[in-house]
């Protein structure tokens, strides 16, 4: 069932199109991440799927409900983490949180309990009497996320939550958000650390300009950003001899000697050789090793080099595949 849904969503700047016909499904349950470049267009969807803006045109809908026409039923079931939160500096964490909790009419014993729940779950009840401006960036957004969580919406709306984190407070926002995956909650995230999408999504969409160039499971955009196969050889010596076998067969759109860190280099003692294996030709990759032997080669190393979500974004967004 789609959680999130947007039907040829347009907004327009006097001339500038930041959303152009922006069609997105997002079911129940899911973790997508929102990837594209600063300007794509990724906080002005989730401003108005925050309903915080108007579409020039088109429609959004959370569970079923459009944006702009039913925000009261909306607002109830999202909540909105900012890549930057906004407080009143002299205010204490739980000061914060129980005057969110009170918008939400949230009361009495109940106040204190969803309070003290939502601090725990985000690992800040030590810090319940400290001063909202004396967190790090790091628990700031985990007091962010704690805010949203306090009425126990049904999607959450996430933009750029690692933005300036240091490595901790990452793995720390990133073991949160497992959490409330398993949970249930539909996770709408948008990031520039790509790598850590990959592990927490299992669904992704990149947008470039207003429109969005793909749609759907990690594997899928890993299979559709992969052109050809790239495969790290190592051979016990005459290393320069064999690259030029190597350049000799059948489907061979590269090769030539690398450091181990895939840098161009004539010497090293971690050399290894760089082939770009075209998926059109006949023949396979694997033939690679025996081709090697058949020559007097002894193979050291073999390795295929995967394709990750950073590669498949920086192909697909300059137009590398089709």
């Amino acid at each position: 069932m789609p959680m999130i849904e947007t039907i040829n969503l347009t907004k327009r700047y006097n001339d500038l199109v930041a959303l152009n016909a922006l069609n997105l499904t997002i079911n129940e349950g899911d973790c997508f991440g929102f990837i594209g470049p600063n300007g794509a267009g990724k906080t002005t969807t989730i401003k108005i799927l925050a309903t915080l803006l108007k579409p020039s045109s088109g429609q959004a809908q959370i569970a079923g409900l459009t944006v702009g026409y039913q925000n009261r039923q909306i607002r109830p079931l999202i909540g909105y983490v900012p890549d930057f939160m906004g407080a009143y500096q002299d205010m204490v964490v739980h000061e914060y949180l129980e005057f969110f909790a009170a918008a939400y009419n949230i009361n009495g014993m109940q106040r204190k309990k969803v309070v003290n729940d939502v601090l725990e779950l985000t690992d800040l009840s030590y810090k319940q009497t400290a001063e909202v401006a004396s967190l790090s960036r790091g628990m700031q957004q985990r007091l962010s996320i704690a805010r949203v969580l306090l009425h126990d919406p049904k999607v959450l709306l996430m933009d750029e939550p690692a933005s300036g984190l240091d490595p901790r407070a990452r793995i720390e926002i990133r073991e949160l958000l497992k959490e409330l995956k398993r949970m249930g909650k539909t996770i709408l995230i948008s990031s520039h650390i790509l790598h850590e999408l990959a592990e927490l999504c299992n669904t992704v969409g990149i947008i470039e300009r207003g429109e969005l160039l793909f749609s759907g499971s990690v594997n899928e955009i890993l299979k559709r950003a992969k052109v050809g196969h790239v495969i790290h050889v190592g051979v016990a010596e005459r290393m320069e001899a064999a690259c030029q076998v190597l350049g000799t067969m059948p489907g061979v759109r590269e090769s030539k000697v690398v450091l181990g860190d895939g840098t161009a280099s004539s010497g090293g003692a971690e050399r290894l050789i760089h082939v770009v294996y075209d998926d059109q030709s006949g023949g396979g990759f694997t033939d690679i090793p025996n081709v090697l032997i058949n020559n007097g080669f002894r193979v050291t190393h073999f390795q295929e080099e995967p394709v990750n979500l950073e590669t498949a974004f920086m192909r697909l967004t300059k137009g590398l595949v089709g």
